[in-house]
C-alpha cells in the first residue's frame, strides 16, 4: 500500500471567495468633489501663472480664475462636510497636522486654498471697485488680493492631485496598482477641466487662445495617462478588469470619448462661441465621468478578493 502523500497543498487564490477588504464607504459626494476641487485647484494656478507672466493684459481671465476657484473650493467644501455628515467631524480633521497623511494634509490644503481663493477674488473685485479719488486703498487692496492669488496658485497645483494620492495610499487594489501614474492623471485632467470652465466665458481672442492650447494639451495628456493607468492596473491580471465590465467601465470609456470629442469640436468649429460652449461642456462632462468611473472601479475592486489576493501572491512568488 502507498504511503506517498503530497508535501504541501495547493494554495486557495481566495478566502471563500469572500472580499478581503472593506468596500470605500464614501458617497456620491466624494468623486464629486475630486471634479471640483480639481477644477478649482488647476484655476487657481493658472490665476497666478498668468498674474505673473501677464500682469495687468490679462486682467479678466486672471480674475475669472479667482472666481473658479473661490467656487470650487466653497463648493468642495460643502461637499466633503455632506459626506462626513457633520460639520464637526471636518473640523477634527484640523485638530492636528500630519503632513504624512494625504487626508490630513488635504484637509489642510482646502482649508487654505479656499480662504486664499476667496481673498483673492474677492479684494480684486473690490480694488478695481474702487473710487479713482482713493488710490491708496486700493493700490493696498490690490495687493493683498495678488498675493493671495500668488498663494492659492501656490497651494492649487497639490489641491488638484492631492486626491489620487489619498485613493492610492488605500489598499483598494485597482487605485494601489496605479499609484505611479493616477495622480498625474487627476492634474492634468483637472487642469482641463478647468480651460473648459474658462472657455465657456468671453475674452478677448489672445486670451482664448491661450485657453485653448491650454485646454487641449491638458485633455491630450489626460487621454495618455488614462491608459497608462489602464496599464499599471493591468499589471496583475483581472486587477483592471473595472475599468473594462460594468457601470465603472462604461464611464471609463463615456469619458474617453467626450474628450476626444471635445478636442475634435474644439478644433472643427475654432473660435466661434458656440463651438467653445459645445467644446467646454463636453469636456466637462468627460472630467467627471472619469471621476465616477475611478470611484466606481474603487467599489468594484474592493469586492473583488482575487483582485486583492492575487498581487499578494505574486509579490511572494
Amino acid at each position: 500500500m502507498s504511503t506517498d502523500h503530497p508535501t504541501t497543498a495547493p494554495r486557495a487564490s481566495t478566502y471563500y471567495d469572500l472580499p478581503a477588504i472593506k468596500e470605500p464607504v464614501w458617497t456620491w459626494e466624494v468623486p464629486a468633489y475630486f471634479y471640483v476641487g480639481g477644477a478649482a485647484g488647476a484655476a487657481a494656478t493658472i490665476g497666478a501663472v498668468l498674474q505673473v507672466l501677464d500682469g495687468d493684459d490679462s486682467e479678466r481671465l486672471v480674475q475669472r480664475c479667482r472666481d473658479i476657484a473661490a467656487v470650487g473650493t466653497l463648493i468642495g467644501s460643502g461637499l466633503l462636510i455632506s459626506d462626513l455628515g457633520r460639520p464637526e467631524r471636518f473640523l477634527n480633521m484640523l485638530r492636528v497636522f500630519k503632513p504624512r497623511s494625504p487626508l490630513n494634509l488635504g484637509s489642510w490644503i482646502l482649508v487654505t486654498a479656499s480662504g486664499l481663493s476667496a481673498g483673492s477674488a474677492v479684494l480684486s473685485r473690490f480694488s478695481r471697485r474702487s473710487r479713482p479719488a482713493d488710490p491708496a486703498p486700493r493700490g493696498i487692496t490690490r495687493s493683498v488680493g495678488a498675493l493671495a492669488g500668488l498663494g492659492a496658485g501656490a497651494i492649487g497645483l497639490p489641491l488638484s492631485g492631492y486626491t489620487a494620492v489619498l485613493l492610492a495610499g488605500t489598499a483598494v487594489p485597482v487605485w494601489k496598482e496605479s499609484r505611479r501614474t493616477l495622480p498625474l492623471l487627476f492634474v492634468a485632467s483637472a487642469t482641463g477641466a478647468a480651460c473648459s470652465l474658462l472657455e465657456m466665458g468671453d475674452f478677448d481672442e489672445r486670451e482664448l487662445t491661450a485657453v485653448r492650447r491650454l485646454g487641449t494639451v491638458a485633455q491630450l495628456s489626460e487621454l495618455a495617462l488614462a491608459k497608462a493607468v489602464e496599464k499599471e492596473s493591468a499589471r496583475v491580471p483581472g486587477v483592471g478588469r473595472p475599468y473594462e465590465d460594468g457601470v465603472s467601465g462604461t464611464l471609463w470609456r463615456a469619458s474617453t470619448g467626450l474628450t476626444v470629442g471635445s478636442l475634435v469640436v474644439d478644433t472643427v468649429t475654432g473660435k466661434s462661441r458656440p463651438g467653445r460652449v459645445a467644446a467646454a461642456l463636453l469636456g466637462t462632462l468627460g472630467s467627471i465621468a472619469l471621476r465616477f468611473s475611478l470611484w466606481l472601479a474603487g467599489r468594484a475592486s474592493a469586492r473583488d478578493p482575487r483582485a486583492t489576493f492575487d498581487p499578494q501572491r505574486m509579490a511572494d512568488e
